[in-house]
């Protein structure tokens, strides 16, 4: 595609995505099915453009205003420029993004994109350093101190590709020396056992590991979250509020295919995307099962019974801003508050599930202290038959090296797991552990 066809192109994405109207991903997914003579390459162009200028918005837009022409059109400049640069491996290839770039403009914007790539991070307005919505500003820096603008550069970078390797079928070190055979270069997480890093996006599907179900796109951080469950072979276990089946699939694979294994959703959509992971995965053990509700007759006919509950609960998603960069621009605080009412109720009806002796995992993958501690901390004052266990003991046991690093204490004392891009390199993620009095 010519430079200035696919800057064209850009700039309808660009357009589409700051409606704000769906999440970006699903915006993306939909204009490449209205776009099916687009190559790989575009695509890859296309959505690595139209994700810079969500993570950059407020930098963007304020550039844009010294240029011409429509503001869709300016911004996508921006972003396509940035976007191209940061993916060149060498300066040669960044040489020729410049190039690219500049064969699609006309020769004022190619006088005004100079301007805007001349000014230095130091001249920058605070805002358009971080580039993160004004509500959310003040929280962040109350938590993270001095360490709140390593945290919101590192969420402007893109996510790692992560991979969870099956082990119910397959053993890290092995899938490790198949994809080098394929040129894909991947290294063990540092924290996960299952975890797989890859360099780059290449295309997994097409791979051998991927249809007979020896990997899993999974970020390292949601690997964490089922391992701290620590389900057991025979054991009944329910995923309360499973998704696409993620962590359900990992969970599974940690009971060996033994012992019944509920996922459960109030999303029938959502639970459908995990049939056919499920199939790949060989595990026999997992029964999805859509929920009208937290207090549905499902969840109260297993009262008690269960052994291990994970209620990775429905949050604002501001841990996974490198993959989602929309939802700071989509979240507010109203809608943190909403949710926190949610939270505390599926986490009080899901923690009925649990018997005498059984654990309870809650997690999240936001950053807020709303959504992470403070539920916790209510729900362990409202329920003293619930005893806290320590995180970062629970991880040692479990051989996860410099387990105590990944967590953090809490005014009550108890350690939780506490994720963080800027230090772990995952999503940022949390969980609290109980177990409940025999």
């Amino acid at each position: 595609m010519h430079p200035k066809q696919l800057l064209d192109a850009c700039a309808e994405l660009v357009k589409r995505t700051l409606t704000f109207e769906h999440p970006a991903d699903a915006v993306v997914s939909r204009f490449f099915r209205e776009h099916r003579n687009l190559g790989p390459r575009e695509r890859a162009t296309l959505a690595e453009t139209a994700y810079t200028v969500l993570r950059k918005k407020l930098l963007f837009e304020s550039l844009a205003r010294s240029g011409s022409g429509p503001r869709e059109r300016r911004l996508a400049i921006l972003g396509l420029s940035h976007s191209q640069q940061a993916m060149a491996a060498s300066e040669q290839s960044r040489k020729e993004a410049h190039g690219f770039v500049r064969a699609a403009l006309l020769p004022q914007e190619q006088q005004w994109l100079d301007a805007c790539e001349a000014v230095r991070p130091e001249e920058l307005m605070e805002q358009h350093r971080h580039n993160l919505p004004e509500w959310l500003v003040a929280p962040l820096q109350q938590q993270l101190g001095d360490d709140f603008q390593a945290f919101a550069q590192s969420m402007e970078q893109a996510a790692p590709l992560d991979l969870r390797v099956n082990a119910l079928n397959a053993r890290r070190a092995d899938v490790q020396k198949e994809l080098d055979k394929a040129g894909i270069a991947a290294e063990a997480t540092p924290y996960s056992p299952w975890g797989l890093r890859v360099q780059g996006k290449p295309a997994l599907t097409r791979l051998d590991a991927f249809t007979r179900g020896a990997i899993e796109v999974q970020d390292e951080g949601s690997q964490l979250l089922a391992l701290l469950l620590d389900a057991k072979r025979g054991e009944m276990v329910v995923d309360f509020c499973a998704g696409a089946g993620g962590k359900t699939l990992a969970i599974g694979a940690s009971m060996r295919s033994t012992g019944r294994l509920y996922a459960f959703d109030v999303s029938g959509h959502r639970l459908e995307a995990l049939k056919p992971r499920l199939a790949r995965s060989g595990l026999s053990n997992v029964h999805p099962a859509a929920i009208a509700h937290e207090r549905d007759d499902r969840v109260k006919r297993l009262a008690g019974k269960i052994d291990r509950v994970l209620v990775d609960a429905p949050c604002s998603g501001l841990g996974t801003l490198r993959r989602n960069p929309d939802l700071k621009w989509r979240q507010s605080a109203k809608a943190v508050e909403e949710l926190t009412q949610k939270q505390a109720a599926i986490l009080a009806s899901a923690a009925r599930l649990v018997k005498p002796g059984g654990r309870l995992v809650y997690a999240t993958c936001s950053v807020l202290p709303q959504e992470n501690e403070a539920i916790a901390e209510a729900f362990a004052a409202a329920h003293k038959d619930f005893v806290a266990m320590d995180a970062g003991e629970l991880l040692a046991q479990l051989k996860v090296e410099q387990g105590a690093a990944l967590c953090s204490g809490s005014d009550s004392g108890t350690q939780y797991l506490r994720l963080w891009p800027q230090r772990h390199e995952t999503d940022g993620f949390f969980a609290a552990v109980w177990t409940r009095k025999p």
